[in-house]
């Protein structure tokens, strides 16, 4: 693989798709409540037949479908605290996010209800062995480890985390900041100066999607690993420092492994590596033209292949996916392996 080699791709410009779409680009796409995980466990169920990582995308799609009930029944429960309209136009006008994950005071029933709920649906569909210990474990855990964990998660910090229980912690937390997003109702969030994080929390996003509405044709949004919010960025665009010029797209080649194509093929494909060569980092981008069921969070765990292909080559992811951590673990127990 080439990381330096550039495919010729014919993307729209925001002007472009402003002009198509009568100049009215949607800036923000808040998360549907009532589909969101559901959706994301579908995706992970199909992905998973025949997969290396069969064993692994089965579980996240069960902890997707228990943090979908867990959603569900906030819904059916009294809110939670949100900012009010002048916290958000406050928080616009300093180009803070209104919900910032590593500020907001988190709501103790985030373990005490998501998480133990979380827990308690996994833990009667996982048979014997560590995924149950690690589970029992996380069930019996006192206030202070969970909130420990919390914050090294939410701060990107892999000192003291346990990564074999991080995934089921991180989802406890995604659904939390995804009904605090919901409660929003769509509120107008303003932009921050560093476009390649959340609008709505701050977080890093997990990939970005291209979507179509009308007569426009893909749009792309980065989609937040925490909240589920997506924010509009124009194509060929880096991520991370917000430059033009060296931008490339990369794909897995037909058999799906081995090596990553730049040529023709990774024009068309469903899953890309968009690449910068100014900051060297990279973002998987997935497009629901040509895959409608695509979905960021789990066809960026299906495709881990091309992270490590890119990867190898030097540059750096610049988003994150809360359901695959890499590290040093602080416990004996892992999550499931790949099959």
């Amino acid at each position: 693989m080439s990381a330096s080699a550039s495919a010729t791709v014919r993307v729209m410009s925001a002007e472009e798709i402003a002009a198509r779409s009568g100049g009215d680009v949607r800036r923000l796409i808040f998360p549907q409540r009532g589909s969101v995980y559901a959706e994301r466990a579908m995706r992970l169920r199909q992905l998973a037949a025949g997969h290396a990582m069969g064993d692994y995308l089965v579980f996240i799609s069960m902890l997707a479908q228990a943090q979908q009930a867990a959603l569900d029944e906030l819904a059916r429960g009294s809110g939670w605290a949100v900012p009010d309209a002048q916290a958000i136009d406050r928080a616009s006008r300093d180009g803070r996010p209104p919900l910032a994950a590593t500020d907001w005071p988190r709501d103790e029933r985030w373990h005490r209800e998501v998480l133990q709920r979380i827990v308690g649906e996994l833990q009667r569909s996982v048979g014997p062995g560590p995924v149950a210990d690690m589970l029992d474990r996380l069930a019996a855990a006192d206030e202070v480890h969970l909130e420990r964990q919390a914050d090294a998660l939410l701060n990107g910090v892999m000192a003291g985390l346990d990564l074999a229980s991080a995934p089921v912690v991180a989802a406890a937390l995604q659904v939390m900041w995804t009904h605090l997003a919901c409660q929003l109702g769509e509120a107008p969030l303003g932009l921050l100066d560093d476009a390649g994080v959340c609008p709505c929390c701050g977080s890093r996003p997990v990939a970005s999607i291209t979507r179509s509405s009308g007569e426009s044709t893909g749009q792309r949004f980065l989609h937040c690993s925490l909240c589920n919010v997506e924010w509009y960025l124009e194509r060929v665009r880096c991520s991370h420092c917000g430059k033009t010029e060296r931008v490339a797209y990369q794909s897995l080649d037909r058999a799906g492994e081995g090596e990553a194509d730049s040529g023709e093929r990774a024009a068309k494909a469903a899953v890309q590596v968009e690449t910068c060569d100014d900051c060297g980092h990279y973002l998987k981008i997935v497009h629901t033209d040509r895959e409608p069921f695509v979905e960021p969070v789990a066809d960026d765990l299906a495709s881990l292949t091309l992270d490590l292909l890119v990867s190898e080559t030097g540059l750096q992811r610049h988003g994150v996916n809360l359901m695959l951590l890499f590290g040093a673990p602080e416990s004996t127990a892992a999550p499931p392996e790949p099959a």
